[in-house]
Parts: structure tokens; sequence; C-alpha cells
């Protein structure tokens, strides 16, 4: 029950974070004929069912029986990406007429949504909220994976980062700088103690960097 209920602790910070999505888009609709405020609609309902369709992979990955290595992780994790949700939501709300860098922030938020969903559908079975590995695990090197080892994360921080953009507030921003990115920095050192130990992975990241080309 705890291992349940651990597991399905960012889904229910998740549940939490919705009404404040709802809240956000109703108080953005209310002024419709502003563009700005109609593209800011738009993009708390696409985070909204952003959230709603990763809840089945969470739901999904608490049905497992393979036990999980997340070390808390997964709370971390959860906690902060809800915190920079409800904080996004807390921006101002006098925005009128769309601008270059609205744009510019909407493109990013939608190009992280991609990129982590294409990460995702590419590990397809191999994928879980929770760190583990399958008995027959295998390493996954096509698609997105062939430049970086952790797409999926790096489209969590994309999209998060463009969405904190477009709603900036100090809330946001801190959730963001101080929770979310250190939480998802801490997960991946965290899953590569279990991931080199897979055959073919340590060949596979000595060619890759982990979120940035080059870089790191």
């Amino acid at each position: 029950m705890v291992l349940m209920l651990a597991r399905r602790f960012p889904l229910l910070l998740m549940i939490l974070a919705a009404p404040a999505l709802v809240y956000a888009i109703v108080r953005e609709l209310l002024q419709w004929d502003e563009p700005a405020h109609r593209l800011a609609a738009a993009l708390y309902l696409i985070h909204l069912c952003w959230i709603v369709l990763e809840s089945r992979i969470t739901v999904s990955s608490s049905q497992q029986d393979e036990r999980p290595t997340d070390r808390g992780t997964l709370q971390f994790y959860g906690t902060a990406r809800a915190v920079t949700v409800i904080g996004a939501t807390f921006g101002a709300n006098d925005r009128h007429d769309l601008h270059l860098w609205m744009l510019a922030t909407t493109l990013l938020f939608l190009g992280g949504i991609t990129l982590r969903l294409v990460a995702i559908h590419s590990l397809g079975r191999f994928y879980s909220h929770s760190v583990r590995a399958l008995g027959d695990h295998e390493v996954v090197q096509g698609g997105v994976y062939r430049w970086i080892r952790h797409p999926a994360y790096a489209g969590m921080i994309l999209a998060n980062t463009g969405f904190v953009l477009f709603f900036l507030n100090p809330l946001s921003v801190a959730a963001l700088v101080v929770l979310l990115v250190p939480s998802i920095i801490v997960r991946i050192l965290i899953e590569e103690r279990l991931l080199f130990a897979i055959d073919g992975y340590p060949e596979y990241a000595s060619g890759r960097r982990r979120l940035i080309p080059h870089v790191w």
C-alpha cells in the first residue's frame, strides 16, 4: 500500500494542479476579446491535456511488479512539477496584444512537449515514471535518442521553461530553477546508476550527452 501511494504521489499532485489550470483557463476566457488572452487560455488547456495524457502512464507505472529504485526522486520530481505549474497560474493577467516573445515561448512550450512525447513513444514499454529495468531491457538508440540520452527529461525542461516564461512571475521562476531542474538532474543521476548496468548502455552513453549535445 505504501509503495503504491508513493508511486501515485505525482499523479495526486497533478490532480491538485488541475483545478488551478481550469481556473486559469476560465480567467483567460473571460477576456476572450484580447488575442493574448486567447493564446494564454490555449496554453493552459494544452498543459492540462498534457497532464491528463501522462496520468495514464503514472497509473500504469504504479501497477508494475518491478520494484522501483527511485530513492525518493519520483516524489521530489512530482512536487517540483506541480509547484511549477501552479506557480505559473499566478502570472500577470494584464496582457493584451500578441508579441513576438509570446510566440517564441509558445513554440518552446509546444516543442518541449513534442520532444517528450516522441521520446516516450520511442521507448515504448521500456518507459515508466518509476526508475526500474525490465528483465529483457534493451537500450533504445534510435529516434531522438540518437542525439541525447534523456530526451524525455529535456522535453520536460524545455516545455516548462516556455510555459514559465510566458506566464512570468517570481514563484514559477523559483519553482523551475530551484525545484524542477534540480529534481530532474538528480533523477537522471539516480537512473543512470541502474542504466549503466544494462548491456550496451555504457557504449551508448559514451557517445552522447545526457540533456544538451556537447555540453552535459
